[in-house]
């Protein structure tokens, strides 16, 4: 008897919005594909709008901040520690 357990058939059949507008999801269940002559286009027009000046990081993340001073706090608690455990 083999460990390994069998795919489950695919249910779903490609569908491209732009070659059958009227496909009704409701009777099958459509996986989305775009035909190359339908793909949509990877350049939106608000694009354009976006400042992207600033530098991604770890503080920008909700609680970053709070993450931040916590980790400040703990590093500098471990630099006044000696090897053997105790304060200077």
């Amino acid at each position: 008897m083999s460990e390994q357990t069998p795919d489950s058939p695919v249910v779903a059949r490609a569908w491209c919005p732009g070659c059958e507008p009227f496909a009704d999801p409701i009777l099958q269940i459509l996986e989305v594909r775009y035909c190359d002559q339908h793909s949509p286009s990877r350049d939106g027009a608000d694009d354009g709008y976006v400042a992207s000046d600033s530098h991604p990081s770890g503080g920008a993340e909700a609680g970053g901040d709070a993450n931040r001073l916590w980790c400040e706090l703990l590093h500098r608690e471990a630099a006044h520690v000696t090897t053997r455990g105790r304060r200077r």
